[in-house]
């Protein structure tokens, strides 16, 4: 990419270093399910992401690690849309995740314990039942192909001190609790999400990666919500349902790699990312930079 290093690589994004201060990342098209990268990729899933990472950090008003804008003369042509410029910060080392809703891996470890990582709830709760108040529920993070562990508010003392565990979980639930009034006004339920923050010079938390985005987040439509039943998802659940389902003839259980996603498959996920970006933001996606307009 120019003369940038290349640093890293994700499930997602690529991360260049520009220089000793700033990297640039790019968010790709690439699509993952079940731990396997898949085939083809979702055409503009990164520009969404990135579209809609940039509208968070906009309104949220909080210290975010952006280090210019959208079309920022250091993004190469052929990536304007789908990369930021962002300061080159100390990663804490926890994913942070708020839950307003119980689902996923915290609705299996309710049904195992009666609490998600450490926090009691009320008993005679279940799939997609809304919590009392939002619960901070941290995790590991996982090398790539490995699943993100729950941990307790304990762990993440452990690990980073009290102050800054404090720190984190406070930060969490008010940046979690600022976007689901927005989605909210919005018609749209933000059920749970995962944020990651860096150290600013002093040590003060910043908000990084992806904020907010069907990535990193649960949205159901508020008008069709039903508690006690699975929602459907703005997110890649097109993609769950297929390849779990008996049109794709695949074996979640076997050491194969999974077959190639049909095009009917791919462009039902990208209307369904495309729905999400505009139902929040109350923007058009094709007024979005592209590398084609803006390259």
């Amino acid at each position: 990419m120019q003369s940038y290093q290349h640093v890293a690589s994700g499930k997602v994004r690529e991360i260049y270093e520009i220089d000793a201060d700033t990297l640039l990342l790019v968010a790709t098209d690439r699509i993952s399910a079940y731990d396997h990268i898949l085939q083809p990729a979702i055409r503009d899933k990164g520009r969404i992401l990135t579209a809609m990472s940039f509208f968070w950090f906009d309104v949220l008003g909080v210290p975010n690690h952006l280090a210019g804008g959208p079309t920022d003369e250091r993004i190469p042509a052929d990536v304007v849309g789908r990369s930021m410029v962002v300061h080159k910060l100390p990663m804490v080392q926890v994913e942070c995740v708020a839950r307003g809703y119980l689902t996923g891996s915290g609705l299996l470890d309710y049904r195992a314990t009666g609490s998600v990582c450490g926090i009691a709830l009320p008993e005679g709760l279940d799939e997609a039942h809304k919590l009392p108040e939002p619960i901070f529920t941290p995790a590991t993070k996982a090398e790539q192909g490995e699943h993100d562990e729950n941990i307790s508010f304990e762990r993440v003392v452990q690990s980073e001190g009290a102050e800054r565990a404090e720190a984190l979980r406070t930060a969490t639930l008010d940046i979690y609790s600022r976007g689901a009034q927005l989605a909210a006004e919005r018609g749209i339920i933000l059920a749970d999400t995962k944020f990651e923050f860096g150290l600013g010079a002093d040590g003060e938390l910043v908000l990084a990666d992806e904020v907010l985005t069907p990535d990193s987040s649960r949205y159901w439509d508020a008008a069709t919500y039903q508690a006690g039943q699975v929602q459907p998802s703005f997110d890649k659940q097109i993609v769950r349902n297929w390849l779990t389902g008996p049109d794709s003839g695949w074996d979640r259980a076997a050491d194969t790699p999974p077959p190639a996603l049909p095009e009917d498959v791919t462009e039902r996920t990208r209307q369904r990312y495309i729905e999400a970006y505009e139902l929040i933001s109350q923007l058009s996606f094709a007024d979005w930079p592209d590398a084609e307009v803006w390259g």
